[in-house]
C-alpha cells in the first residue's frame, strides 16, 4: 500500500520536473529518464511515455520532431498553460516547505 502512495506522489512531483524542464529547454524522452534517474526517480519507459502523452494532451506541453545525431527524437516544450501552471506549482511547493520546516 505504502509503495502505491509514494508511487502517486512521485507522478506528480515527475510531473512538475517535466515542466521545469520543459521551460527551460525542449528535452528528449530518454535524456528525461537518465536525468530523473539522477534524482532518485526510477521510471520506465512504459510510464513516462503515457505521462507525456497525457501532459501533451493537457496542454502542458508541446512535442516537436527533430533529428538530431541522425536519429528522429521527440523534443517536449512548455506552452503557455503549462508555464502557468509550473508557476502556480512553484507557490504552492514554496508554501509547504515553508510549513514543513517551521
Amino acid at each position: 500500500m505504502k509503495e502505491k502512495i509514494l508511487r502517486k506522489l512521485f507522478l506528480g512531483f515527475i510531473q512538475i520536473h517535466i515542466l521545469r524542464h520543459a521551460s527551460q529547454e525542449p528535452f528528449f524522452g530518454a535524456w528525461l529518464m537518465e536525468h530523473l534517474q539522477d534524482h532518485g526517480y526510477r521510471i520506465s519507459p512504459g510510464t513516462l511515455y503515457p505521462l507525456l502523452h497525457k501532459m501533451e494532451d493537457d496542454g502542458l506541453i508541446v512535442k516537436e520532431t527533430r533529428v538530431t545525431e541522425g536519429r528522429q527524437r521527440k523534443f517536449y516544450g512548455i506552452t503557455e498553460l503549462g508555464l502557468e501552471v509550473l508557476e502556480e506549482a512553484n507557490s504552492k511547493i514554496g508554501e509547504l516547505a515553508r510549513k514543513l520546516n517551521d
